[in-house]
């Protein structure tokens, strides 16, 4: 299944038709920078915006009209990058169709906004004078669409529509991951303009070899150039020790990992379990370095989760994962989590 697909469709027999909340993105699939410029002001991350393109305009009129279609609608929150659109959709009632079905008219409309730009783009590229009036995508894309009339159905369907590829559509549904989503959307930028300016930790690495195995990676490299390691693993035996009443053993081994980082032990783990994930929210508050083990490799355009996002940037975490990128993979399994703690131990034994 592509990344694309994985979304799609929840458990079988529901149709996404009742109230929800969905994270969809459009891209252009070219990578383009076709509907903004990120600008970074004093080179201050912090500060950066996107100035739109008349085509990133355009499509965020596409995006407003869907209240229009479907005023069951709401657009919480949206931001406009350089090549793609984040948007959080509310569905406040139960509608007649899906939103599979909205995302799709909605991706209909990108696409006639995306044949006006190519046809205006082909005029200038050929260096013409469009002797029609069409100077802007938005008067190629009146609602009596010109372009129709202008050319033939056959020529009008070749244009180029940039939009290729469905809006990659998301379902929320865990406690506090609309807010999570809400600041992610918010940061876009900034993390655009973080990663273009330390490119370096940023930069994915092959054949990154630990202990006779190879890794890809991104982070700080150098944090396997450490004098000491130790693992953060809660295992099952101190979970059912707290779980019958001994809740000693479990602090006393979390506390401990805090207490080595604190002393310049680089901790390693790929942070699974809810005990685990707390000590690296520890880490992270604190400021001390670790290296977190993934279970999936690094897709193109790769930006690390937004919890360890500002630590990478900042040469405190290094992320590896033995594994190239599988677009179908939604779970990771008991085997996974073997391995990877395993991986941890001959890290940690360097």
């Amino acid at each position: 299944m592509d990344e694309q697909g994985k979304w799609q469709w929840q458990e079988e027999g529901t149709s996404w038709r009742g109230v929800g909340i969905y994270h969809v993105t459009l891209t252009v699939p070219s990578r383009e920078p076709l509907l903004g410029r990120l600008v970074i002001p004093n080179n201050n991350p912090v500060q950066a915006w996107v100035e739109r393109t008349e085509l990133g305009q355009e499509l965020l009129k596409c995006q407003r009209s869907l209240s229009t279609f479907h005023p069951e609608i709401q657009v919480l929150q949206y931001s406009l990058m350089p090549d793609h659109l984040h948007s959080i959709w509310y569905v406040r009632r139960p509608m007649a169709k899906s939103i599979r079905y909205v995302a799709q008219g909605f991706w209909r409309a990108a696409k006639k906004v995306g044949r006006a730009y190519s046809y205006l783009n082909s005029c200038l590229t050929d260096r013409v004078t469009d002797e029609n009036g069409l100077s802007s995508i938005a008067a190629a894309d009146s609602q009596e669409n010109p372009l129709r009339l202008l050319l033939s159905g056959e020529a009008y369907s070749q244009l180029a529509p940039v939009f290729t590829e469905m809006p990659f559509i998301r379902p929320m549904s865990r406690r506090g991951q609309l807010q999570a989503m809400i600041r992610y959307v918010q940061l876009n930028p900034q993390r655009l303009a973080t990663k273009r300016l330390m490119p370096g930790y940023f930069r994915v690495q092959e054949g990154v070899v630990i202990a006779g195995r190879s890794y890809f990676s991104i982070g700080n490299i150098s944090l396997l150039q450490a004098e000491n390691y130790a693992t953060v693993h809660v295992r099952h035996e101190l979970l059912d020790a707290a779980a019958q009443g001994d809740t000693q053993s479990l602090r006393n081994y979390m506390n401990g990992c805090v207490l080595k980082a604190r002393e310049g032990v680089v901790m390693v783990s790929p942070f699974i379990s809810p005990k685990e994930k707390e000590v690296k929210a520890v880490l992270l508050g604190e400021k001390h370095p670790f290296i977190v083990l993934a279970d999936n490799g690094f897709r193109d355009y790769y930006k690390p989760p937004a919890d360890i996002f500002d630590a990478v940037a900042s040469g405190r975490v290094l992320i590896l994962s033995p594994w190239e990128y599988d677009a179908g993979k939604r779970h990771i399994s008991r085997a996974d989590c073997v391995a990877l703690n395993t991986m941890a131990e001959e890290i940690a034994a360097l």
